[in-house]
């Protein structure tokens, strides 16, 4: 059955959607953060990003939708797919995070993780979690996982059992739909699902420190491509992928079917 297709009368009304509503709230102390587009790179519009990281010169993403979920090894110059492992059709993919030589990588509600050998893709073994997967990342010591609530979850990176969270607050209100993660300089980077928004939270406490505001970026991705997307394709094209170069101190976001992904820098608001 074919989806139906945007209308080209509709795209300037629909382009003036491309930023969703305000969605997290932020208190007056709390700092925002927007953003200059250092460097555009190309990426695979056929990519539903729900783990995204940077390590040794490559990207590594998860992706996600039954029957296509996929761990990927990407060139970042070309946006190339170098090296792919599919998951079972029945999974739905979700967050990825590098610990040592293994890659660890959620699915979404039947609650199985996947961990793979870093450099050869090959299955090493599968452990389950005891909520939806959302979002995965490391601080080193521990991983870190979200469930779309406003909870992060530390679980041991060996036995991937939890031994302890923290709920994530705002002023003192809660920030759910916490989704795609990355570890930076001592915070967690969270991005909240359906807005252009990135929390930036302490794990000690669950506060968080600061937002990055990326409004119009889903906007100038997605320019291009609006005529070719079915209704569903746009719904879904949202914010989902934050990676971070260590040692270039380079940041890295793009979205689920973005044809670019964005190296940026922040700047104060």
């Amino acid at each position: 059955m074919t989806r139906p297709r945007l209308r080209p009368h509709l795209l300037s009304l629909l382009a003036l959607t491309l930023a969703p509503a305000c969605g997290a709230q932020t208190t007056a102390s709390v700092p925002v953060y927007g953003y200059r587009i250092v460097k555009s790179y190309p990426h695979d519009p056929k990519a539903f990003t729900q783990g995204l990281l940077y390590d040794a010169g490559y990207l590594f993403e998860g992706t996600g939708q039954y029957g296509q979920s996929q761990l990927r090894r990407v060139e970042l110059r070309s946006g190339k797919v170098l090296q792919k492992r599919d998951l079972p059709a029945d999974v739905f993919g979700e967050g990825l995070a590098k610990v040592s030589n293994r890659l660890i990588q959620l699915s979404w509600t039947n609650r199985r993780g996947f961990v793979w050998d870093a450099k050869t893709f090959a299955p090493l073994h599968e452990f389950t979690h005891d909520t939806e997967g959302w979002g995965l990342t490391s601080d080193g010591r521990r991983l870190i996982l979200s469930d779309g609530s406003d909870t992060l979850y530390f679980l041991d990176p060996q036995t991937y059992k939890v031994t302890g969270r923290v709920r994530v607050r705002d002023g003192g209100k809660p920030v759910d739909q916490l989704n795609e993660l990355e570890y930076i300089d001592g915070e967690v980077w969270a991005n909240v699902w359906q807005t252009d928004r990135i929390a930036r939270i302490d794990p000690a406490s669950g506060r968080v420190t600061a937002w990055v505001d990326l409004s119009g970026l889903r906007q100038t991705a997605l320019a291009g491509v609006l005529s070719s997307m079915s209704f569903d394709e746009f719904n879904n094209a949202v914010l989902n992928g934050i990676a971070y170069d260590p040692q270039g101190k380079r940041l890295f976001v793009t979205g689920k079917l973005w044809p670019r992904l964005y190296h940026i820098e922040l700047v104060k608001k």
